[in-house]
């Protein structure tokens, strides 16, 4: 009888046991299920106000005549020499820290924008470029910026200048523009990490006023690692915004100033387009 009893408990603690390790197999299959959700779908791009920035109404900008020296035989270096009042130069505006997008840590500075190519940023009110003597028209537009990159559009911050240079090397001022002109400032350049969330989407309007009825700036903009990731807006108020949820890897941006009926305006700077990269971590690849 004792031999049975022995045999019935260990009988028993074997049936415990193989239901245990079922039991626990089925709990680790349910946790494996639970590991392979789809992740959440990607947000859309989108078009974010940048708020109030400070605003700055009595800095001004203002520039003399360029210098000239002849750099080679057939090229010229012009010094540009600029005086700023009203407002500081390496400077950090004052709510860097809260706009949570790429900021200088040089401070604020002064965009240096030819014939709508990529913006130099200037700590020190001065320039200095090589240019061919082809007798070609260049457009210098000059504005001042806050420390992370925002544009002062008030009167007298900006300055724009129509010049070419002759096949002598003789600077010329030609005509100060009337068609309405349009001059990319940002995004521009790598963003890394935090700075990928906030991107700035700023520009310069000249001789046009922005409204619902009247000009326009188009933005189109995608992500050339995700096709999906595309948006093309209309721009109809003079102020920043903010791209978000572009993503990383390699996008565009072109901007363009249309008139009312969304035509592209006919004229010498209306429409510029810029590559840039993005990356959740160093190294940039």
């Amino acid at each position: 009888m004792k031999n049975l009893v022995k045999l019935s408990v260990v009988a028993a603690i074997a049936a415990a046991g193989f239901a245990s390790c079922n039991n626990a197999g089925t709990e680790g299959n349910k946790g494996n299920a639970d590991t392979t959700q789809k992740a959440a779908p990607r947000l859309p791009v989108a078009i974010a106000k940048v708020g109030t920035s400070p605003e700055f109404p009595k800095a001004t900008l203002t520039m003399g005549s360029p210098k000239t020296e002849k750099a080679g035989k057939d090229s010229t270096k012009l010094t540009f020499n600029f005086e700023v009042k009203d407002y500081e130069l390496k400077g950090q505006t004052p709510d860097a820290s809260a706009k949570n997008c790429n900021n200088s840590d040089k401070g604020q500075h002064i965009h240096f924008i030819m014939d709508n190519a990529p913006y130099k940023a200037l700590y020190e009110p001065k320039n200095e470029i090589t240019l061919p003597n082809d007798g070609k028209e260049h457009y210098l537009m000059c504005f001042l910026s806050r420390s992370y990159h925002e544009s002062i559009k008030s009167p007298g911050a900006a300055v724009v200048y129509h010049f070419k240079i002759d096949e002598k090397g003789n600077l010329k001022k030609l005509d100060d523009p009337k068609a309405p002109l349009l001059f990319y400032s940002r995004p521009k350049g790598d963003y890394i990490g935090k700075d990928t969330a906030n991107l700035l989407l700023d520009f310069y309007v000249w001789n046009a006023s922005l409204a619902a009825d009247a000009y326009k700036v188009k933005a189109d903009i995608s992500n050339e690692a995700v096709p999906s990731q595309t948006l093309s807006t209309t721009i109809d108020k003079w102020e920043a915004n903010f791209i978000q949820n572009l993503g990383t890897g390699k996008c565009k941006v072109t901007l363009t100033l249309v008139d009312k009926d969304g035509k592209t305006v006919d004229g010498p700077l209306s429409s510029a387009t810029r590559e840039f990269n993005m990356a959740a971590t160093e190294p940039m690849k």
